[in-house]
C-alpha cells in the first residue's frame, strides 16, 4: 500500500514480519503509543514505513549495545 504523502504505509502484518512478532503485538504497541499509526476510513491501522525503519534500527542498536556480555580475560 502506497500514501500520496510521507512514504510507503505498512500493514500491521509487514510490521510484524519485520520485528518477528504477532500483528496484534504491533497493534498493541501502537494502542501504547510505541510507535505511531494511521486509520484507514474502514478503520484498519496502518504505519508509516520511515517510522517503522527509525524504531527497528534504534532497537536493533540498543539490543546490539547490550549483548557485549562476553568475559574478557
Amino acid at each position: 500500500m502506497t500514501a500520496t504523502m510521507g512514504g510507503r504505509l505498512l500493514t500491521p502484518g509487514e510490521v510484524a514480519a519485520l520485528f518477528r512478532v504477532d500483528p496484534k503485538t504491533v497493534t498493541r504497541w501502537a494502542t501504547a503509543g510505541r510507535i505511531g499509526s494511521i486509520r484507514t476510513p474502514g478503520g484498519h491501522r496502518r504505519f508509516r514505513e520511515a517510522e517503522v525503519n527509525e524504531l527497528l534500527a534504534r532497537l536493533t542498536t540498543d539490543a546490539s549495545d547490550g549483548n557485549d556480555t562476553e568475559r574478557r580475560d
